[in-house]
């Protein structure tokens, strides 16, 4: 006995080698120490008896120190039980016979255990086992070189379903890869098309995940970031949230799962956010048993919870009774007393033990009724049968399975069993199931209500981003948009007033033409107030590109008309009251229209070019994201609107530039017609106080602008406050000191004529006061007014006249008393020089009294003719003596009151014959009867 054994292990390396030999494909040539049933021909006995005892060679770890030995003696109860009930069923004319073989979940020892079970066993028709991965793919690779198939209730590695290299290796235990599809249904049921793995740095788990991959590009789902871990997955769990991985699908065993969710934990990812999906098959209170992180199971708890786990249905929850005549309750009641009496712990494979013994019998009743059946066809006495052939038949009956065992419906599809998937979550410490996947009918069944997830609504896929404008609060539009209004219907009671009074004297000498231009560019630069006011909220996208270039223009046109017209009235002024010569001067407003149109020519130009060359454009600016101020799983991305263009700094630099030296130019207007005191003209103070609070808000206003341009809001806030304080303080200025005006004092456009205008030069350490001619503005209205003044101070003046005949004659009488005479006279005369609202008469009148001046030299304040001192008094007081004595003090008087009104002699003059400096009267006449300026 022992001579044979140790002849038999001597041999071990032969036959090992044979073996290895078959797994490349070739036919093994077994010692002849080796008791394997001789011939390649079955005899007819094991098909055609009844009562046979048939052998099944079952491969798989007992000993308990093995690895996933527990496996094994879970299984056991429930082979017996299905050997049992199919002898009981009495539907089978033989009995299986289990012939259990250790492999030790080792490859060496499995090749030895497959070895003597072909070697010493019985024939085996089929195998039945394999549990370890690696032991099993060795084995089933060189099943076709014996013609047997085997069948693995527990083996779930996904390599075994390459049917090339395994074509006779079958499986009632779903593979591992039968969860990808489930998967795949579940992900599409919430409508998740962006997801990431994480992967174990293992075999098993790479090519689970190999596999899905597959099936989520099928389903046109996006994965956003694959990522692989070996030890520490940290790192890896970073990742994914940096990408933004909302819904994970996890490959990886418990003793790492831990690790994961610590490190998940720490990153805060998880709660109503994130969706964790798992394996299901860990053990029971796995995540105590293989904790070996720093986190408490509190936190492990608190990251665990809510995941779903995915794993093969072991029993199926249908109370349908399957080929035992049993539901799956039923049998798991008797599998559950069969294992207690042994003392062995439940396994999750029993099921498929037990359905796979059924599947052995159904395959063998099959082969055997079609055996049967040649054989009766068959002409031969001696029917006989290879192996091959009976091989090939069991393989045939395999793939025909189809029943419902007490794991639902058991069929193979390309050797891979078609089975149920569960999930299940984990909830407040345990895992519920929460629906279940059918293979076979590609059916996914939650259970109603079942699943629980941390927030109000199944987590987003990602983080859905919303764009959202940057707008104008409608509140804030209508509230400017009013102030806007009520701006405009301001101006327009100032065209009003402007266009009714334009005939009156106050109106008419403030120019009303450039008063409208002055109301038009008000109204337009607020118009621009609604245009600014104008986003993609309320137009699209190329309505906004051209509200840009408008309101651009109406703004810039609206400036020029406004502060152009107020400043070609101020250049009016200054060009009249600054002519050297003092020559009558008049300026119509066709002159200064065409002042201010060629100021807007110039607008038009730079604007036609900025169009043309750069135009602008609709720019969008995005913000960083920000979450949403009412908790929803979403992010907000913020984006503004804007007019840009690719030159745009040199394009403003241009406009402001021009802005500036207009202004500049107004500034220097005001300035040099500051002393002109004619209200109804000269505007210069309201002008510098105009372009003095322009520029301070156009200034303030452009720098808060540009630092607020991220926020709308304020920036349309501050851009039309500073359009609405510009224009309403303009129009203000200009027109409210009129309206004042014509409403306490009409007449004061007529009663307020004299000028003062003057001018320091630098002549001989003396200063020269200059006389200042009115401008005279042609009109009918005005001419009336005139012409009334004019004959009422003729009036005056030929009274005056004779009153001073009388003094003449006293003078000539009574010499020694001129200087009484002229100190009690010197009131009258004065009455004469007071004249201040002298208008000019015809001008046939002016050039009579000019030509009567040259013709009469004029003699001196006082001088006597000291001939006439002894005439008579009884002398002929129209004789010509008298006449010219008159005359020589008449004209003197009438060449200082009249002729400059007229634009005679200069007003300087003190007579046609001499300065005013040698006169001693003239020397102490007031000085407020120097300058005087009539005909306005």
């Amino acid at each position: 006995m022992a001579s044979s054994q140790w002849k038999c292990r001597s041999e071990m390396i032969v036959v090992s080698g044979c073996l290895l030999l078959f797994v490349w494909g070739f036919q093994p040539v077994l010692s002849v120490g080796c008791n394997y049933n001789a011939g390649h021909n079955l005899d007819n006995a094991w098909y055609s008896k009844d009562g046979e005892d048939l052998p099944i060679m079952v491969l798989m770890p007992m000993n308990e120190s093995a690895l996933m030995s527990s496996i094994s003696q879970g299984i056991d109860p429930a082979v017996n039980l299905a050997i049992k009930h199919i002898r009981e069923s009495r539907l089978y004319s033989f009995s299986l016979i289990p012939k259990i073989y250790d492999t030790e979940c080792d490859n060496a020892k499995g090749l030895r255990a497959f070895f003597d079970a072909i070697c010493f066993g019985p024939k085996h028709l089929m195998i039945f086992g394999g549990v370890c991965p690696s032991v099993t793919s060795i084995i089933a690779e060189s099943l076709e070189g014996w013609n047997l198939v085997q069948l693995s209730f527990a083996a779930t590695t996904p390599v075994l379903a390459d049917k090339k290299k395994y074509p006779n290796f079958f499986r009632t235990v779903p593979s591992d890869n039968a969860v990808n599809p489930a998967v795949v249904k579940f992900l599409n049921h919430y409508n998740w098309s962006r997801v990431g793995t994480l992967t174990q740095d293992v075999q098993r788990f790479s090519e689970v995940r190999n596999d899905l991959t597959s099936e989520l590009e099928k389903a046109d789902i996006q994965i956003a970031d694959t990522e692989s871990f070996s030890n520490d997955p940290c790192v890896n769990v970073k990742k994914l949230k940096d990408n933004d991985v909302r819904i994970i699908i996890g490959q990886f065993d418990e003793n790492l799962a831990s690790k994961v969710f610590c490190c998940a934990y720490n990153l805060n990812m998880f709660g109503s956010k994130y969706q964790w999906i798992i394996p299901g098959w860990y053990q029971g209170n796995w995540w105590e048993q293989a904790n070996s992180t720093n986190c408490t199971t509190r936190k492990l708890l608190t990251a665990m919870e809510g995941y779903i786990g995915v794993d093969f249905e072991p029993l199926s929850a249908k109370q349908t009774k399957g080929i035992s005549g049993r539901t799956p309750q039923e049998y798991e009641q008797e599998y559950n007393r069969q294992r207690q009496q042994k003392g062995v712990e439940s396994s999750k494979f029993h099921g498929f033990a037990y359905d796979g013994i059924w599947v052995i019998a159904k395959t063998l009743t099959g082969v055997m009724e079609k055996l049967r059946e040649k054989e009766r066809e068959s002409v031969s006495r001696n029917f006989t049968v290879d192996d091959k052939e009976v091989g090939r038949m069991v393989l045939d009956a395999m793939n025909e399975t189809n029943f419902f065992g007490v794991t639902g419906q058991v069929m193979f599809r390309n050797g891979e069993r078609m089975g149920t998937i569960k999930f299940t979550q984990f909830q407040e410490g345990q895992e519920v199931k929460v629906g279940e996947y059918n293979a076979i009918e590609d059916a996914l069944d939650l259970i109603n209500n079942s699943i629980r997830f941390q927030g109000p609504e199944p987590p987003k896929d990602r983080t859905f981003v919303h764009l959202q404008r940057r707008h104008i609060n409608v509140p804030l539009y209508s509230i400017l948009s009013t102030i806007t209004i009520l701006g405009m219907l301001m101006a327009g009671a100032f065209l009003f007033f402007n266009i009714k009074n334009r005939n009156h004297r106050l109106i008419k000498m403030s120019s009303p033409y450039m008063n409208n231009l002055i109301i038009l560019g008000g109204m337009l630069s607020y118009a621009s107030i609604f245009l600014f006011g104008l986003d993609g909220s309320f137009v699209s996208d190329k309505e906004f590109e051209t509200l840009c270039t408008v309101r651009t223009w109406i703004l810039i046109v609206g400036y020029t008309t406004a502060f152009g017209a107020m400043f070609a009235k101020t250049w009016r002024v200054h060009a009249i009251f600054k002519n050297v010569k003092m020559k009558k001067k008049i300026i119509k407003d066709q002159k200064l229209l065409i002042i201010v149109g060629g100021m807007l020519l110039i607008d038009l130009c730079i604007l036609i070019c900025w169009q043309i060359v750069d135009p602008l454009k609709r720019t969008v600016e995005e913000y960083s994201l920000e979450a949403d101020p009412q908790g929803q799983d979403i992010a907000i991305r913020p984006f503004l609107e804007h007019c840009e263009n690719t030159h745009m700094t040199i394009w403003l630099g241009i406009v402001y530039a021009y802005k500036g030296l207009l202004m500049l130019f107004g500034c220097f207007l005001a300035w040099e017609t500051r002393n002109v005191s004619i209200p109804a003209l000269n505007d210069s103070k309201y002008i510098g106080m105009s372009v003095y609070n322009v520029g301070i808000m156009c200034i303030i206003g452009a720098a808060v602008s540009f630092l607020t341009r991220d926020q709308p809001n304020v920036q349309f806030c501050i851009v039309a406050l500073v359009i609405i304080f510009c224009s309403t303080i303009t129009l203000c200025l200009v027109f409210v000191p009129k309206f004042i005006t014509m409403r306490t004092n009409p007449d004061a456009a007529t009663q307020n004529r004299r000028l003062k205008f003057t001018q320091n030069q630098k002549k001989e350490d003396s200063k020269t006061s200059t006389s200042v001619t009115s401008v005279n503005q042609a009109n009918t209205s005005r001419l009336d007014g005139l012409q009334t003044d004019n004959h009422r101070l003729r009036m005056r003046i030929t009274e005056l006249d004779k009153e001073l005949e009388e003094v003449t004659m006293q003078l000539q009488d009574t010499p020694e008393k001129t200087p009484y005479i002229k100190q009690n006279h010197y009131q009258d005369l004065n009455n004469i020089l007071s004249i201040r609202n002298f208008t000019d008469g015809k001008e046939g009148d002016r050039s009579m009294l000019k030509n009567h001046l040259e013709q009469k030299p004029q003699a001196q304040w006082g001088s006597v003719d000291p001939s006439r001192i002894n005439r008579g008094p009884l002398e002929d007081i129209n004789s010509p003596e008298h006449i010219q004595r008159r005359l020589s003090l008449q004209l003197p008087i009438l060449h200082h009151a009249y002729l400059p009104s007229i634009g005679g002699v200069d007003a300087s003059c003190a007579s046609p014959t001499t300065s005013p400096g040698s006169s001693p009267r003239h020397r102490h006449m007031p000085p407020s009867y120097r300058v005087m300026v009539s005909g306005l």
